[in-house]
């Protein structure tokens, strides 16, 4: 007889819903065991010791997990290598009053970052360049033409942010003008590294600090820390408080999602203290000049960061001025600040017309990759005439329409291409694209485990197709093969009060790494099923008690999942998502999004 654990029954007996998975409790027997003692040993209500021990937290951390401190969770910054020689350079350089160059990439994450330190320095009265490359003429990442030109401006010091650690030919140029360069990033690179002063980052192969999930504004706040301690000990008092600064850098994290799991967490944590505050009482001006442009309603949140303030930051370097993100995030006059919101916003409108007709396209191409069977481990898509600065959107679209790795490309006049990649969780697309790199299939190319970009010559397209295929075929059959959603508990209509949402939010924030609560509505009655916005299905579930709950399940309008609640087939849903809280004109209200469905019975 065997003796291999039983397999548990699917949850509500979904073995395939409308999205294609098989639904599973989070919990198994052990992880039940474990939220019941969360429960009993801490207080705590039954459905956030199930989402705490659905996440890996045990009954003895359950308290210090709701209340998470950098005091507790941050170590000394000197375990990342180099930290010392790159806190000694910048700290010289505020004594001696010396131009400094921050060299940024034109992401959240960059601009964050670019900010970051340049409100540090400007606080020691230090005077200070941002120089963000264009996306399209420039590409990520220093180039010896910049480096010149701030080097001629008068840069004593140049310190690369969320790029710099695979740019060889950039900062040699550097070394050769004799100009220092301290390179801050968190991507991953080989055992080569460029010259410099300084080289922080925790994905380098020889750092044992631990802290390679941190995104670059993570990087540079505990440089930032390391400098002010180096400063001190020189008798120099802090110039600004690191702790107010904290706003950026959960902004960077949420949005370069990272996983929301240690120091991460209280970053995200403090930050958004910070950024509620400032909304409410005047802290970081471009943030709150964004937030309005946005029409941020209610206290901010890991939405709001990631779905609201971050895309529009990134509309800039997308298909705008590149530096225009980190001129929003530094400055503090209100004038300039609400001038460069309102460009993000009509920047961000343009960019959603550009993506709805390009994604057209490629999820007509996918169609068709797919349509021959199974289909390719990785879907590669390109185009001439896309934009490079939205393809990193397809790419994402792409991988959830499809369930795979995604890349997508947009070719020029030249046939070259520039593209864009994002994964799915246990397939290492970074170091894939790496590998492809030191093929010779890929002209340039980087990233880390769940995005990349990359530089290809249209005759390389199917040789990279090939490549691709061959190291990342058997991880994406192995991840696809697992397509269950994990449920954290059920519940009716009724249950799903503002009480309950504030209960979970405890447990937050939520983001990579750290699940929002996936909750459970069975046999739930669909009404008033309509197509809103741009494929978005917005319904009402009624209970059997009569109990309604508000649900929208966003760009499933032409998906299996939205064309069963749209047609009224089935009288009654199981109904998986994710429960918030919205404010509309004045009045917080509670509403589902819906992320499966499956009918019931």
């Amino acid at each position: 007889m065997s003796m291999a654990e039983p397999v548990e029954r699917p949850f509500l007996d979904v073995e395939v819903s409308l999205s294609g998975n098989r639904w599973a409790d989070r919990l198994d027997p052990r992880g039940r065991n474990e939220a019941l003692a969360i429960s009993q040993a801490n207080g705590i209500p039954e459905i956030v010791a199930r989402v705490l021990a659905g996440r890996g937290v045990i009954a003895g951390e359950a308290e210090t997990f709701l209340a998470p401190t950098l005091r507790d969770l941050m170590p000394d910054p000197s375990t990342l290598t180099d930290m010392d020689a790159a806190a000694a350079r910048i700290a010289a350089a505020i004594g001696a009053r010396e131009r400094v160059a921050i060299f940024g990439d034109y992401d959240v994450d960059g601009a964050a970052s670019a900010a970051l330190m340049a409100r540090f320095l400007a606080g020691y009265g230090v005077p200070y360049e941002i120089y963000i490359p264009d996306r399209v003429f420039e590409g990520y990442g220093p180039n010896s033409d910049a480096i010149r030109q701030l080097v001629e401006n008068g840069a004593k010091l140049i310190v690369t942010v969320d790029c710099g650690s695979t740019s060889f030919e950039a900062l040699e140029a550097a070394r050769q003008m004799d100009i220092d360069v301290v390179v801050l990033d968190h991507h991953q690179l080989g055992s080569e590294r460029p010259p410099s002063r300084a080289l922080v980052n925790p994905n380098r192969q020889d750092d044992l600090s631990g802290l390679g999930h941190l995104c670059a504004a993570g990087v540079v706040f505990m440089t930032l820390v390391a400098v002010q301690r180096v400063l001190r000990k020189q008798g120099q008092d802090a110039a600004s408080n690191l702790m107010e600064q904290l706003d950026l850098v959960a902004l960077a994290t949420v949005c370069d999602v990272v996983p929301l799991t240690g120091l991460n967490r209280a970053f995200v944590v403090r930050g958004l203290d910070v950024l509620r505050g400032g909304i409410a009482k005047g802290g970081n001006t471009g943030l709150e000049a964004l937030a309005r442009e946005a029409r941020l309603n209610g206290p901010a949140s890991t939405y709001h960061l990631a779905f609201l303030l971050g895309p529009r930051i990134n509309a800039g370097g997308r298909i705008g001025d590149a530096a225009l993100g980190s001129r929003l995030l530094t400055t503090d006059d209100r004038e300039q600040a609400e001038q460069i919101a309102g460009e993000l916003e009509r920047l961000n409108a343009e960019r959603q017309r550009a993506e709805a007709a390009m994604l057209e396209e490629a999820m007509a191409e996918g169609e068709a990759e797919i349509a021959k069977g199974e289909g390719p481990a990785v879907l590669v898509t390109g185009r001439e005439g896309w934009h490079p600065g939205i393809v990193g959107l397809l790419a994402s679209r792409l991988k959830e329409r499809f369930s795979r790795p995604a890349i997508a490309i947009a070719f020029d006049g030249k046939d070259k291409g520039t593209g864009s990649g994002r994964s799915i969780g246990g397939v290492d697309l970074g170091a894939a694209v790496r590998g492809a790199v030191e093929a010779g299939i890929l002209e340039k190319g980087g990233g880390h485990a769940m995005a990349a970009g990359l530089t290809v010559e249209r005759g390389k397209l199917g040789e990279l197709r090939a490549y691709l295929e061959a190291e990342l075929g058997e991880a994406v059959g192995v991840a696809r093969s697992a397509h269950t959603l994990r449920i954290d508990a059920a519940l009716s209509a009724r249950a799903a009060t503002l009480d309950l949402v504030d209960l979970l939010e405890q447990a937050g924030p939520y983001g990579a790494g750290h699940p929002q609560p996936m909750l459970a509505f069975p046999g739930h009655t669909v009404t008033g099923a309509r197509v809103v916005g741009r494929d978005h299905v917005s319904f009402t579930l009624r209970g059997s008690d009569g109990a309604q709950l508000r649900a929208i399940a966003f760009r499933k309008a032409n998906e299996a999942l939205g064309e069963a609640l749209l047609s009224g087939r089935s009288s009654k849903f199981h109904i998986a998502g994710v429960l918030s809280a919205d404010h509309w004109q004045g009045r917080r209200r509670v509403q589902l999004r819906v992320t499966d469905g499956a009918t019931a019975g």
